[in-house]
Order: C-alpha cells, then sequence, then structure tokens
C-alpha cells in the first residue's frame, strides 16, 4: 500500500459517517439506498461518502441485476493493521527499555538504602 493510499484511507476513516458506512458494510454488501436510509442526508451526500471510501481502496461498488451493491475491501484493514503493530512494537520495545531502567534504578536505591542502614 504506497503511503498515499495510507493517507486516503486514514483520512476517509478520520469522518465519523464513513466510519459508520464501513462497520455496517462489515456485516454485509448493501446498496446506497440501504447505507443511507438511517442518515438524515440526501443520498447525493451518502453517494459523495461512498465516493471517498472508494478512493480511498476501502469499497468497490458492483452491478447484480439491478443492484450496485457496495463492498468492504477488508484486505485494506490488514494492511493498515501492519502498519499500525510496526508502530506498537516499537512503542512497547521503547516502554520495556524504560522499564527495565526503572528496574534498575530501584534495585540501586534499594542497595543504597541497605547500606546506609547498616
Amino acid at each position: 500500500m504506497a503511503q498515499d493510499q495510507l493517507s486516503r484511507v486514514f483520512a476517509a476513516l478520520a469522518e465519523p459517517t464513513r466510519r459508520d458506512i464501513v462497520a455496517r458494510l462489515a456485516v454485509g454488501d448493501a446498496t446506497v439506498g440501504e447505507l443511507a436510509a438511517p442518515y438524515e442526508m440526501s443520498m447525493q451526500a451518502v453517494s459523495k461518502h461512498i465516493k471517498v471510501l472508494t478512493d480511498a481502496g476501502l469499497v468497490t461498488q458492483s452491478r447484480d441485476a439491478q443492484r450496485r451493491p457496495v463492498h468492504l475491501e477488508a484486505e485494506v484493514f490488514d494492511l493498515m493493521t501492519k502498519w499500525i503493530e510496526r508502530y506498537q512494537r516499537q512503542a512497547e520495545e521503547r516502554y520495556q527499555r524504560l522499564d527495565a531502567v526503572l528496574s534498575t534504578m530501584k534495585e540501586k536505591q534499594h542497595e543504597h538504602e541497605q547500606e546506609r542502614g547498616a
């Protein structure tokens, strides 16, 4: 996934209505009309949200007879997860190093207190 596409994915998901649409599509495909039903906005507005999600690679739309179902492209989430996990691992490693330093400092302080008490 190109960095530019990753930016588009995160930007698309920054908007609550689009996140809700993605969550609903995780359950199953739906038409734009079905996706628009719970919102107090025009079909055109929902279509614009679908276009942003499509441009980011998160959804695709196909033709099924008279229907044009919107489909969630789950592979994009696998790529996003790998990107996030890489930075999560780095953060965890930093915290482990900090824990080790703090543990060493605590041990030295304890030793110093024992020497002064002896």
